[in-house]
């Protein structure tokens, strides 16, 4: 685990202004590539007459800049536009993605054919056209598009057990239930919130907690929404994060939000949970007012009471190497297992952890969620949505 073991640091406001100018240009280049890439596999498959070139063009072109479309839209209140338009964009966009990927392998595989016929002596360069490959991966791609819609509307409760020492001698077992990167906003709206409080509420947690991305885009408007996760009132209450998406949405409307929802957030703080467990929240990377270490989450750690079970709440599931030892559990989200397979490949390589349960050292752990929500594409292959329900068990009581 020592691959995500690194030193936390925050973005300052120029840092953070070039990274969305990159992530923008990289995002046009590459989005546009693919859509190059998919209009000349369709120019080999078929022939089509000018007409039908130019509507492929200019609805491909829409499509490349509908996410910033989407984006101006919802931030100018013109919702009854932006909501449809990013359904459509962000199914083609899933659509899209699996297409190329289908795509390539069935290119790949056709080399490795030809390749065996140049060694064999043998022409099997007829044996799949352009035209069957094309065909092909639409089918695939349209089939697995279909079924990770539907997968991505069922949410999967995960459940996790977790022995401890450190809960007092009268409590046997102490249950969180976990939610992250739910991204509400224009896709998931009312009708998915209701389902992952269903799932919350069938959980009866003690304590229920958000490791960020709870909303997506703009704020204004979600009024109802926070007020559905308002009536949602386990025990011993309700704490989140955030997520780099509230700060590229906008904390003071999240901050608004949460609090409309009845949620304490934790930016670099330590709550007390009555006097069962410390939880300890601090802000993802992409925060802007306490850049360059002002609050270090190693500072806040050291300051939980001793023998206490500490719950280390982190947006990334980026480890500290200054933190190991000093947290029991960390519950991180972001990576969303990639979302759609085999995009798990190259979240990786940026963080280097699994999903689910890992041991960091002896007594701490890391638990990266799946993710509740979606992101961008309503679309899940995979890598289904879960609720996590984590159960603290007391080892040091009797059964």
């Amino acid at each position: 685990m020592h691959e995500v073991i690194n030193n936390h640091r925050s973005a300052t406001d120029e840092e953070l202004k070039l990274r969305m100018s990159l992530f923008l240009l990289t995002f046009l280049f590459l989005y546009g590539g693919m859509h190059y890439y998919a209009y000349r596999k369709v120019g080999s498959a078929v022939s089509l007459p000018l007409p039908a070139v130019c509507a492929l063009v200019l609805f491909m072109l829409i499509m490349v800049l509908a996410p910033l479309f989407v984006r101006l839209l919802e931030r100018e209140g013109f919702d009854t536009i932006a909501v449809p338009l990013a359904f459509v964009g962000y199914l083609w966009m899933g659509f899209l993605f699996l297409f190329i990927i289908f795509m390539l392998a069935i290119d790949l595989g056709r080399v490795l054919i030809q390749a065996g016929g140049q060694f064999f002596q043998r022409d099997f360069s007829g044996i799949f056209s352009d035209r069957q490959a094309f065909f092909v991966a639409v089918a695939f791609s349209l089939g697995v598009s279909l079924y990770g819609y539907r997968e991505a509307q069922a949410i999967r409760m995960e459940k996790v057990v977790v022995s401890t020492t450190k809960l007092p001698s009268t409590i046997k077992s102490f249950r969180i239930v976990q939610i992250s990167d739910v991204h509400l906003g224009l896709i998931v709206q009312e009708q998915r919130l209701q389902k992952i409080i269903r799932e919350i509420e069938k959980a009866q947690p003690d304590l229920l907690v958000s490791t960020g991305d709870l909303l997506d885009g703009q704020t204004d408007g979600l009024t109802d929404l926070a007020v559905a996760l308002g009536k949602v009132q386990p025990p011993f209450g309700k704490i989140a994060v955030t997520g780099n998406h509230e700060f590229y949405s906008g904390i003071d409307g999240f901050l608004q939000f949460t609090k409309r929802g009845n949620f304490s957030v934790l930016r670099g703080e330590m709550q007390d949970v009555a006097g069962l467990v410390s939880v300890v929240g601090v802000d993802d990377p992409a925060d802007t007012q306490h850049g360059n270490g002002k609050i270090r989450e190693e500072d806040i750690l050291r300051k939980a009471p001793h023998g206490r079970f500490v719950l280390l709440l982190k947006h990334r599931p980026v480890v500290a190497k200054e933190s190991v030892g000093l947290f029991d559990l960390q519950l991180s989200g972001h990576v969303h297992k990639g979302q759609i397979f085999p995009f798990e490949l190259m979240t990786y390589l940026f963080y280097p952890v699994k999903t689910g349960l890992s041991r960091i050292t002896a007594s701490s752990n890391l638990y990266v969620s799946r993710g509740t929500g979606t992101w961008g594409p309503p679309i899940r292959f995979l890598a289904p949505p879960e609720v996590t329900v984590i159960d603290l068990v007391n080892s040091s009581v009797t059964k």
